[in-house]
């Protein structure tokens, strides 16, 4: 089988070059013939033949020359060459293997050694060329894991996987779709060829090596998308709605974790691309099935990470009006405190207080009461600023913690909130009007009385005393 190998024949006797190309071209061959060595690595390299035939006697140069020239050239160290001359075989064949030659052809040629020798070396060459791309493939896969591993984010992992397998398949499309069997829509995670893309949904029916991967659980290849029956349905729309797709090939790699199917790894190549082979797809089947123990982790820890975050937004929130509770209050106020004390900042403190709030209780149930203190946290996130803290004191009391801001500052704000709270209805659309008002109390840092979260508090409950017998609906520093 020669798999249309392109051989290039060197040798300056026109008629035996002619020869060679005859019988070889016969037997499948490409075949390109120089009559002269002259600008040899150039023509190869332009080229890129699997096996050359080189004749030892060249003029200006001679062919173990010109060989030991290929064999130090880092490009050409690979390619087969199988020397030929009518000089003393044994002499000649000790020399040219001595340079790195794969065989040694005596001339006169015969046909059908010749093409014995040159399929045997061209198939070693394949599996040469074979061996080193699993070598190379296997470096890489090292390297692809040892970034993924030092990632804890799984849609990190999504992108290291895609930019790293299509660099190493040198392919322009590679990305990873999250769906399951019997799923008519999928989520494109992390895409090579649009960096920037996250959770795209795709219509599943427009992929059909998708969705047999996914309901195969196998590796589905589609070699030429143009000619594939699987793809018959989808060219049929493409000739309707006038689309030009340049997809050439594509292979849909299924993969699992914890025991379900959860996506594809989904490689393409276009009209300009190789097209993908088996061993490509194989490639990709390992590297993923090798990163999904990696995936998982990550999975693992940032659920842990969400569920602990989850945990502590708990424990610091007070329920009822969605603000900071008591607790967590102080322990943030205290922090403020020494940064602001560090860096020489000023820091101020409101304490609010409900006017006659028991009075809602009483006369309209503890259900209204709660509704108005949700409403009352509600106003304060909203007038505050994405810096200040906000939390229920206790009760009908709320404190807002207003960092690098001064007394004057502070006061222009609390004024703000206090005939906010004078001008709002209470009460829910269609009932009888609910009206309110509250009394704030300031105090700031710097204040040689300030040494702590209490200190602090204690003096804005101070101020708010004072609002309270002058009359309430009042702010008092």
């Amino acid at each position: 089988m020669t798999d249309g190998a392109k051989i290039l024949v060197v040798d300056d006797h026109e008629p035996l070059a002619q020869a060679l190309s005859t019988i070889l071209a016969r037997s499948g061959y490409q075949v390109v013939v120089s009559p002269t060595a002259e600008n040899l690595l150039a023509l190869i390299a332009a080229e890129k033949p699997q096996l050359m035939l080189l004749d030892i006697m060249m003029p200006k140069v001679d062919g173990l020359t010109l060989l030991e020239r290929l064999k130090e050239d880092e490009r050409f160290r690979d390619l087969p060459v199988l020397m030929m001359s009518s000089m003393d075989p044994e002499d000649a064949t000790v020399r040219s293997l001595g340079l790195g030659a794969a065989d040694f052809l005596p001339k006169p040629i015969r046909q059908r050694e010749l093409l014995a020798r040159v399929e045997a070396h061209l198939r070693l060459g394949r599996a040469a060329a074979e061996s080193r791309k699993e070598a190379s493939n296997r470096a890489a896969m090292v390297e692809i894991l040892h970034e993924i591993t030092d990632s804890l984010k799984p849609d990190e992992i999504y992108n290291i996987l895609v930019r790293r397998v299509a660099r190493v398949l040198n392919i322009s499309k590679c990305s990873i779709v999250l769906a399951k069997p019997g799923d008519k829509t999928g989520t494109v995670v992390a895409s090579f060829e649009n960096p920037m893309l996250r959770n795209l949904e795709v219509d599943l029916a427009r992929y059909p090596e998708i969705e047999r991967a996914l309901a195969g659980s196998t590796p589905v290849l589609i070699s030429d998308v143009a000619s594939d029956p699987l793809y018959e349905a989808e060219r049929r729309r493409w000739q309707a709605e006038r689309i030009t797709v340049p997809t050439r090939s594509a292979v849909a790699v299924p993969f699992s974790m914890k025991d379900r199917q959860v996506g594809v790894f989904f490689l393409r190549t276009t009209d300009q691309g190789d097209p993908l082979k088996p061993a490509d797809g194989r490639f990709a089947e390992s590297v993923i099935s090798t990163a999904v123990a990696a995936i998982e982790k990550a999975y693992d820890f940032e659920s842990a990470v969400l569920d602990k975050r989850r945990f502590e937004a708990l424990a610091s929130t007070d329920a009822l009006t969605g603000t900071m509770n008591r607790r967590a209050l102080f322990e943030a106020l205290g922090t403020e405190l020494d940064r602001a004390r560090r860096y020489n900042l000023y820091l101020s403190v409101l304490l609010a207080d409900l006017d006659r709030f028991k009075q809602v209780n009483d006369l309209r149930g503890h259900l209204a009461g709660d509704a108005v203190l949700r409403q009352v946290g509600e106003l304060l996130r909203h007038e505050a600023r994405s810096v200040d803290l906000i939390a229920r004191y206790g009760g009908e009391e709320f404190v807002v913690v207003m960092p690098e801001t001064v007394l004057r500052g502070a006061a222009v704000f609390a004024e703000r909130v206090r005939s906010k709270i004078a001008a709002r209805n209470f009460a829910p659309a269609g009932e009888e009007p609910l009206r309110l008002t509250v009394s704030i109390g300031l105090a700031g840092f710097p204040n040689e009385r300030v040494t702590s979260a209490d200190s602090i508090l204690a003096l804005a409950d101070q101020a708010l005393y004072r609002a309270k017998n002058e009359g309430r609906n009042l702010v008092r520093e």
